[in-house]
């Protein structure tokens, strides 16, 4: 039987729907046959028939196997024999429940590094926080790491009613921004940290912040056993500092370049400000060129020794590059909220809305920066360092989960294979969250969280966006589904019913606005 149409449906009332929804003006998807499935709707024993299994540890493919999933815990992974097969003589373990992969690929869920839980934009609400979360898993995302929340009591009790299946959402780590403007002795800083502890959050995320108050705050949250991401901006502290104290990721790439300019300080003309963001951007796109490639690799050296990871975050600077591309996304139509694309229009109030006189040369900058930034990340690779992903969407034309795909075409861009990209969003973010022995692998004995994808991606990487894609083989136009199943802590949802809840509420308010 194919998907529900929603919660609970008869699933063979509505083959129809899901064709017309998904595989419209092109020739129909292979909706995988399912036998005792509802979406979002946890079983005792599920089986995952015939899959083709990308580990999340850089391993190439194998299969077919028959994953076991009991309760929210992968159990068993059969290798299957296809002659065996063929012939019906092999055996299969019983299920409650069954997915038929065959011919799909089963790969880790993906986990966003850099994530943010958003209820509203520009001061218009996005009615809770229901589009965020389900565009998420429509994108194949079963884990978040929320840097810098909204509310931070309220983003804490989000993730428990995550992890009891109260909502439909990732997982959730919760890393709320550690100084709220009243930080301004390193006593202060350890009561902020402490305080932090106490409301059970999973780590800190810090900006902008002095020496004398990273040093406090750093060993406060180590003896804690709260993990740290920074956010490094044209600041007194760089790479340097979070080598020393001993942060556990830097996020975006300011920082590093930073660290390897001779004089530590980037080259700006003299009526340069921070604190206006049109200048702030362009003049980034003029850092990478200044950093010394012998600072950089001993930065590099320096980093790996320290295990500080590197969440780099391409995707959300891109439109400096390319801000036509980025502001004609095809998924805008259907599934871009009007309050989310009401803030990305040019407007100084709102952070990451800079595009105010981009000018051609400012994006032949940029296109330099990230020539020079991506050899970069494949240097700091090689040496062994670990890189995360994670998109930073909400923010200059990025959309929740469609950018995390696009952050892994980015990855494959500067130079990874595919198999080592979907380990950046897969096993070394587990590892990042000090979680790679529970999530980032398809392993027994892992937690079941889980994507069926209706394509390769280790082919193109497009088959991973919500909706899939579609391409011309041999001739004939091929569509897919995208992530069809998402098994977020052994409960399956459906990606393209996801995606028409995703699209009734943009329809919904799209509809307000015009009232």
């Amino acid at each position: 039987s194919p998907t529900p149409a929603s919660h609970g449906a008869p699933m063979s009332l509505v083959r129809p729907f899901l064709l017309l929804a998904v595989a419209a003006g092109s020739l129909a998807a292979q909706v995988s046959p399912t036998i005792g499935v509802t979406h979002g709707q946890r079983v005792k024993r599920l089986a995952i028939r015939n899959a083709l299994v990308i580990d999340g540890n850089g391993t190439p493919t194998r299969g077919p196997m028959d994953i076991i999933v009991e309760g929210n815990v992968i159990t068993e992974m059969i290798a299957l024999d296809p002659v065996a097969l063929r012939a019906g003589r092999s055996k299969r373990a019983p299920a409650d429940a069954e997915i038929d992969a065959t011919g799909k690929y089963v790969m880790p869920g993906l986990i966003n590094a850099h994530a943010h839980i958003q209820s509203q934009r520009s001061g218009q609400s996005m009615g809770g926080f229901d589009y965020n979360n389900k565009i998420w898993l429509a994108n194949g995302i079963t884990t978040v790491r929320e840097v810098g929340a909204e509310a931070e009591t309220v983003s804490v009790a989000m993730r428990g009613r995550s992890a009891r299946a109260e909502i439909v959402a990732p997982r959730m780590f919760i890393y709320p921004f550690f100084d709220n403007g009243r930080i301004n002795t390193p006593a202060e800083a350890r009561a902020r940290v402490q305080y932090m502890k106490k409301i059970g959050v999973d780590g800190i995320k810090i900006g902008g912040i002095q020496r004398d108050i990273m040093e406090p705050m750093m060993d406060e949250a180590k003896k804690l056993g709260l993990r740290v991401a920074h956010h490094v901006g044209v600041e007194e502290t760089n790479a340097w500092d979070d080598v020393k104290f001993g942060t556990t990721t830097i996020e975006h790439w300011y920082g590093i370049p930073d660290a390897a300019i001779p004089n530590l300080r980037q080259n700006f003309p003299s009526d340069y400000n921070y604190s206006d963001e049109t200048d702030r951007f362009r003049w980034a796109g003029r850092l990478w060129r200044e950093a010394d490639p012998k600072m950089l690799d001993s930065l590099f050296d320096a980093m790996v020794k320290a295990k500080v990871a590197w969440v780099p975050t391409m995707d959300i600077y891109e439109a400096s590059r390319d801000l036509q591309r980025a502001q004609t996304q095809p998924w805008f139509q259907d599934y871009l909220h009007p309050a989310l694309a009401n803030y990305f229009k040019p407007d100084p109030a709102n952070h990451g809305s800079y595009f105010i006189g981009w000018s051609s040369t400012d994006e032949v900058f940029w296109k330099e920066n990230y020539r020079i930034w991506m050899d970069a990340l494949r240097k700091f690779e090689r040496k062994g360092g670990l890189i995360g992903c994670g998109d930073d969407a909400g923010f200059i034309y990025e959309l929740y989960g469609f950018a995390l795909v696009r952050e892994m075409e980015l990855h494959a861009e500067a130079g990874f294979h595919p198999l080592k990209v979907i380990e950046h969003c897969t096993g070394n973010n587990a590892k990042i969250l000090g979680e790679e022995s529970r999530i980032g692998r398809v392993r027994v004995g892992w937690l079941a969280d889980l994507i069926v994808v209706d394509g390769n991606p280790l082919e193109d990487l497009k088959v991973l966006y919500a909706g899939g894609t579609s391409a011309v083989r041999d001739g004939k136009e091929v569509r897919t589904l995208g992530s069809e199943w998402i098994i977020k802590d052994g409960i399956p949802y459906n990606g393209p019913q996801l995606l028409r809840e995703v699209k009734a509420i943009v329809d919904a308010a799209k509809q307000r606005v015009r009232q």
